[in-house]
């Protein structure tokens, strides 16, 4: 996979991961007392960077080789070269 499909493929994923942000809000926001959660949007933002990393990194591992470092590296650094966007979903 070359790195242009690989970011398309992250960006796929963070989009459809800041697409449950509304829902997640309100369903923490509901259960904040048995979450025990203090901060509703730090929680959330957690949670989409989680599943960007996570699901990011699973779809890396279904390719015939184990991903190397420097993939591991460069699925970072787009995720993260992202996260002023994740972030204004979130706390704007």
């Amino acid at each position: 996979m070359n790195e242009e499909q690989m970011e398309m493929l992250i960006i796929q994923t963070i989009n459809g991961a800041v697409a449950t942000i509304p829902s997640y809000l309100e369903d923490i926001n509901q259960n904040r007392e048995t979450l025990k959660v203090e901060n509703s949007k730090e929680f959330v933002y957690g949670m989409i960077m989680g599943m960007a990393l996570g699901m990011s990194g699973a779809v890396l591992s279904t390719q015939e080789d184990i991903p190397t470092v420097d993939e591991q590296t460069k699925i970072r650094d787009i995720i993260y070269k992202y996260i002023p966007e994740i972030r204004e979903q979130i706390f704007n």
